[in-house]
């Protein structure tokens, strides 16, 4: 993956150097972040890649997938049930041996962190 200076609201931290190829990784990631936006805020009619809740998304050589991410609020009655939700979207990526979730607070999301997509979907634009 590749260190990125300025990301975009939505696109989460990736982190650089990797033992797998180039074209495989980026088709990984291609695939997780795809695997992402099918897990959706049941309160909010976006899915949690396009809310920006996704803050980081690392590949280890192993092909282990850390994913950190936050939730709307701390109080998000999901809580408990997100983490398990990317597990099981992410889990089934080929290429992908692990998933690991850890839910982040700081820094505390925002609603600028929504994709356009997402603030014509929540009409937050």
């Amino acid at each position: 993956m590749t260190d990125q200076a300025d990301p975009s609201p939505n696109l989460p931290e990736t982190i650089a150097g990797s033992a797998i190829p180039p074209a495989e990784l980026e088709r990984i990631t291609d695939d997780i972040i795809a695997a992402l936006k099918t897990v959706y805020d049941p309160e909010i009619p976006a899915d949690i890649y396009e809310l920006g809740l996704v803050y980081r998304i690392d590949i280890d050589d192993d092909r282990l997938v850390t994913i950190d991410m936050t939730l709307t609020a701390p109080g998000c009655p999901v809580a408990g049930e997100m983490p398990g939700w990317v597990e099981n979207a992410v889990g089934v990526v080929p290429g992908v041996y692990g998933v690991k979730v850890n839910m982040v607070f700081d820094p505390p999301w925002t609603p600028d962190r929504m994709s356009e997509e997402a603030q014509i979907a929540t009409d937050w634009y």
